[in-house]
């Protein structure tokens, strides 16, 4: 049996706690030991979640520890996997037992979350370490590179590239072919209808960085 390690316990970390019934091999190939986060205190006013074990940066790796990455940012995401790799830990997948994944999938690689309700459809690829909330759609021929992040309800059309490390929001409809860079920030409820830029940030239907209200948006600003 594993003794499986969650990076992170702000709200993703404790969504994946509160489905781990629903992921595969769950009490059957591993159990959850606790949280890895750098704020010991910050389940204090939650109840019923398992501890927080130590930070990522002064855990030791125990025989049979495993790991999944529960940060919602892929650059923060990226950091923190790479501290476990170069401690040699091991990063498995927690795969929802009602995703629908094609037979013809070409790659569905190592360290994903992939969450309820998701469809993934045929000849696509998935990169390592990317994150699928409930209900997202991958449309046939998709490439999703590592590290991506996939909140809630999108939607990537056929053919459809998401570059490494790329964060797609709640909503966010990437139409067929189209491509969204290396790095970039597509905004909740965004219509992606044409590629978008390495590094960028967009928002809207078409999605575009060059509005001032997604600015304002973006600082905070009322």
């Amino acid at each position: 049996m594993k003794n499986l390690l969650i990076i992170g316990a702000r709200g993703t970390g404790r969504e994946l706690y509160g489905f781990r019934e629903d992921f595969i091999g769950y009490n059957e190939t591993f159990v959850i030991k606790g949280f890895l986060d750098d704020e010991p205190h910050i389940l204090d006013e939650f109840e019923g979640y398992p501890p927080i074990v130590s930070s990522v940066e002064d855990y030791e790796i125990q025989e049979n520890d495993v790991f999944v990455c529960a940060l919602g940012d892929p650059k923060i995401k990226q950091k923190y996997i790479e501290i476990i790799l170069k401690k040699h830990g091991e990063f498995i997948s927690l795969l929802s037992k009602s995703l629908i994944l094609s037979k013809t999938n070409r790659k569905l690689g190592k360290g994903c979350i992939i969450l309820c309700h998701t469809g993934i459809d045929a000849d696509t690829e998935i990169g390592d370490f990317v994150t699928m909330l409930p209900g997202v759609l991958i449309g046939h021929d998709t490439i999703i590179e590592d590290y991506c992040v996939l909140d809630c309800h999108v939607f990537c059309g056929g053919g459809s590239r998401i570059k490494k490390g790329a964060l797609l929001c709640t909503g966010t409809k990437v139409l067929p072919h189209k491509i969204v860079g290396e790095g970039a920030i597509v905004n909740a409820g965004s219509v992606v209808a044409r590629d978008v830029s390495a590094g960028a940030t967009v928002m809207g239907i078409p999605a575009q960085e060059s509005r001032s209200w997604l600015k304002m948006i973006l600082n905070h600003k009322r």
